[in-house]
């Protein structure tokens, strides 16, 4: 059976279940080239049967004259002859030249469709390997930052702790010299009161 332009305009696709398949408009672009490809073939056929009636009734009334001399009966089979096989012979090479062609444009289209699927896996599987290489470079970046506050706040622990313990020694040390102070001074004064009271 012969494709016509209405057999490509009415062409029903099933829908995919998984959103799987060929791009939407990349399809409508095909077919749309393919409608306009067979309404050309369609319109050149029509014009190459047309011309070839017309010689085929233009070489009839030249060669009439002389055919009814001689054969008067066999010149409507001759001239009637070439016109069935060059009609079939037409219409099969535009069938196979068509079917060539929607050939080519699905295996381009496919061909495109494999590319652009391949780069854009590419590109997807650079970008995780390049946000998977800054996320990485951005923890080790903050796990050098808290290890540098971490380091800072040990130290500054350290040196509270040295200045405590110098800080009790020196209370200890002052605490100490007051008490020994006193000590001395309540000796002396303790003396002198005892002798006042055996003066009495």
């Amino acid at each position: 059976m012969a494709l016509t332009p209405e057999d490509v305009v009415n062409k029903q696709f099933q829908q995919t279940k998984f959103r799987e398949g060929y791009d939407q408009d990349e399809v409508d672009d095909f077919l749309d080239e393919v409608v306009v490809e067979l309404r050309r073939l369609v319109a050149e056929n029509q014009e190459l049967q047309e011309r070839l009636e017309k010689a085929g009734s233009s070489t009839e009334k030249t060669e009439a004259a002389p055919a009814a001399q001689e054969a008067p009966k066999a010149a409507a089979p001759v001239a009637a002859a070439p016109a069935a096989p060059a009609d079939s012979v037409d219409e099969s090479e535009s069938s196979s030249s068509l079917l060539q062609l929607a050939r080519r444009l699905h295996d381009e289209h496919v061909r495109e469709g494999s590319e652009k699927r391949d780069a854009l896996v590419a590109e997807g599987h650079a970008a995780a390997a390049r946000i998977v290489a800054e996320a990485e470079a951005k923890q080790r970046e903050q796990a050098a930052i808290l290890n540098e506050q971490k380091a800072g706040i040990e130290k500054k622990i350290d040196e509270l702790r040295v200045f405590e313990r110098e800080y009790r020694q020196k209370l200890r040390g002052y605490i100490e010299s007051q008490l020994h102070e006193l000590d001395q001074n309540a000796g002396p004064s303790g003396a002198k009161v005892g002798a006042d009271a055996s003066k009495a």
